[in-house]
């Protein structure tokens, strides 16, 4: 892959292939009580190893389970306020730089920040692009 590519497929994130690292978006207190991130705490657990590295909103924490990344963005304090552009920016930057760093050329993610969070996904999806532009990196979102 030489280039940027965004996909978007109507369907189930755990279904994605597991050479994809994967990503979404939670408070710095990783509750992870509704939405898809109660799935992601079922099927990676590990809370302990998350809590440790004490990710502070606009950062990344991450687990490394079957050979592939997974990314927890920190997008918000607590579970019942809501995330910033700002914070979501902050934490796919630097996720950006770990999956340079680890050669992660293949991420799936849910519509980030767009359900529980209520973000736009216009805004959001521009600012993946902006982000990733320059690198060969594809990008699956799942929209389910």
């Amino acid at each position: 892959m030489t280039q940027f590519v965004i996909r978007e497929i109507n369907g189930d994130l755990f279904s994605a292939d597991t050479d994809y690292s994967m990503c979404h978006c939670v408070a710095a207190d990783l509750r992870m009580g509704k939405g898809i991130a109660v799935k992601f705490r079922n099927e990676f657990g590990q809370l302990e190893t998350l809590q440790k590295q004490n990710v502070q909103p606009g950062g990344v924490a991450l687990l490394e389970f079957d050979g592939r990344f997974i990314y927890y963005l920190i997008t918000k304090q607590s579970s019942s306020s809501k995330p910033t552009y700002q914070y979501l920016a902050s934490s796919l930057s630097a996720m950006r730089e770990h999956m340079l760093q680890n050669k992660v050329q293949k991420l799936a993610l849910p519509r980030i920040g767009c359900g529980i969070d209520a973000l736009d996904w216009n805004r959001v999806k521009e600012m993946l692009c902006d982000i990733f532009k320059a690198d060969a990196v594809e990008l699956a979102v799942y929209s389910y």
